[in-house]
């Protein structure tokens, strides 16, 4: 054999030459298959698995190499709950971070079926969450909480699912239980979470008021500055609110009372509490967009119901049953409906809005889940008997392990499909 130039090649060569070629081969393969370790079909985490964390007895390897659905049209929104005996994937006590009043088992709660459930979407799968993948995605991120004591029931859970990986550090500005930051120093990703009920600037003027629960002031045009001052900074946002507007409160525009919701006062309209709460879910949505600096993803986290039987919540109420509702037994009505057409309405008209000017917004649906979850509230299991508790039978707060976890699984399924997406609305934005 022969080169062009006209040189000879030895024997011992021509026998190694094949050899070469096949090795450069191989070598373009693999380089080839790398950039697509993120998009295929399957997340393979299995060289993750010697970080995990002792805590983890459950946890296989199967259980990190997660499906990632070709189907992102899927709307996991709809489905079933359906038995997991592999749940839950955390205790109260591996993990530190479960607020005393969802620390369900702590108080003696006797049942542990709730526990043995998963949401299973119609149509499709929805794979359980896996805490090594969400944080190698959240690497050099950061992800806020902003809302009432239920989005902060949606961090700790978050927390405490993490937790089978890594715990974090305590990274807080302030000394203020309601504005706490976490970092995992090894993932350099931040948690952060803005206690804001009404999502707007408030002032309580009574602490007592008519009903006892306080009465507040609410300026329904003017967003909350404790979030918003410092809210430019995350990447991801997760809004939630509902629970604090059946309070007495008392609305202003323009600086200008409108009137009220059981406020009592003299010559004062009193206002359905939908009045007050879609005013302040456009606001906040308005605010996002008109944020210039805020390049993040805003998720509007929908209204979680309660499920208080038998009377309201301070007139006896409970929630005592023990099985989810399947999805043909029950149905949203009612304020728990108009609280979700009115988050949804919002959302799509600040999506479309949001379009024109690059910002990007997703819509975290879990009502219908929630909604078929009675068995997963604390009732009396969130402080010892005889205790003096505002909320004595607590039906709006979730269990912690409980339902609340699937939000997890909700949440990592959209990350999984936000690169392709946001590139996608980035060049239709270009194209404007």
């Amino acid at each position: 054999m022969e080169f062009p130039c006209g040189k000879k090649l030895s024997n011992n060569a021509s026998q190694r030459t094949p050899k070469v070629f096949i090795l450069l081969a191989l070598t373009l393969i693999i380089l080839g298959i790398i950039p697509l370790h993120y998009t295929s079909k399957w997340y393979n985490a299995t060289n993750l698995a010697n970080h995990e964390s002792e805590k983890s007895s459950t946890y296989h390897i199967e259980d990190l190499e997660i499906k990632i659905m070709n189907d992102e049209t899927c709307d996991i929104s709809i489905g079933e709950w359906i038995p997991n005996p592999d749940g839950p994937y955390y205790t109260n006590t591996t993990c530190w971070a479960i607020h005393e009043h969802q620390n369900c088992m702590k108080y003696g709660r006797p049942d542990t079926d709730f526990l043995k459930w998963r949401w299973k979407p119609k149509g499709c799968e929805l794979p359980i969450f896996n805490p090594f993948q969400f944080l190698d995605m959240m690497r050099n991120k950061s992800l806020a909480f902003v809302g009432d004591s239920v989005g902060r029931n949606q961090m700790q859970s978050l927390i405490c699912l993490l937790s089978r990986a890594v715990y974090p550090i305590d990274d807080s500005i302030s000394p203020d239980e309601n504005f706490k930051r976490w970092k995992y120093v090894d993932y350099n990703f931040t948690l952060a979470t803005y206690w804001s009920p009404f999502l707007v600037k408030m002032k309580e003027a009574d602490a007592g008021g008519p009903t006892k629960t306080g009465l507040f002031n609410l300026y329904l045009d003017e967003a909350d500055d404790k979030w918003l001052s410092q809210i430019e900074e995350f990447d991801y946002v997760i809004f939630n609110g509902g629970h604090w507007f059946t309070r007495c409160s008392v609305y202003y525009e323009n600086n200008q009372l409108v009137g009220c919701r059981y406020c009592g006062l003299p010559n004062v309209t009193d206002l359905p509490s939908t009045y007050g709460y879609q005013k302040a879910i456009r606001t906040v949505l308005r605010t996002i967009n008109n944020l210039e600096n805020f390049k993040g993803i805003t998720f509007v986290r929908t209204f979680a119901p309660s499920h208080f039987e038998g009377g309201e919540w301070n007139k006896g109420g409970n929630c005592v049953r023990r099985k989810p509702f399947r999805s043909n037994e029950t149905s949203l009505e009612g304020l728990n409906l108009e609280l979700y057409t009115i988050q949804v309405e919002e959302f799509k008209a600040a999506e479309k809005e949001g379009k024109k000017k690059g910002k990007r917004f997703r819509l975290l649906d879990t009502t219908q889940a929630m909604l078929l979850r009675p068995d997963g509230h604390p009732s009396r299991y969130g402080h010892w008997p005889n205790e003096n508790v505002v909320l004595y039978n607590d039906c709006v707060h979730w269990c912690l392990p409980g339902p609340i976890d699937s939000w997890s699984d909700f949440l990592l399924h959209m990350l999984m499909f936000e690169g392709r997406r946001s590139h996608e609305e980035k060049l239709q934005f270009m194209k404007q």
